[in-house]
């Protein structure tokens, strides 16, 4: 029978305390919010959605309020009508402007 140290296949080790020392320990850095640079301002786009959101909210909100009185869901559909195809006439003017007629 042969010696195992004359086997190359054979690799000598020792066995090793598998828990991180304090100076292997990588410290966890928090990380910014989504929204929010590394200095915690907040980003134009997140400033942007919420003051979009508020002032979505404030229309609906108006708009409901003044559904009790003459306001109907019908006559508000008419006024969004209304400003809807005023606005395409509108930009209708202004790309004839822009050719020449």
């Amino acid at each position: 029978m042969s010696n195992p140290g004359d086997d190359p296949n054979v690799v000598d080790g020792e066995i090793v305390d598998d828990t991180p020392t304090a100076a292997l320990a990588i410290p966890a850095l928090p990380l910014p919010e989504p929204d929010y640079s590394e200095g915690g301002a907040p980003s134009f786009g997140f400033i942007r959605d919420k003051i979009e959101n508020r002032y979505t909210t404030s229309l609906g909100s108006a708009e409901l309020a003044g559904l009790g009185t003459e306001n109907t869901a019908e006559a508000l559909d008419k006024k969004i009508a209304d400003r809807d195809q005023a606005a395409r006439d509108r930009l209708a003017e202004i790309r004839r402007s822009m050719r020449g007629e």
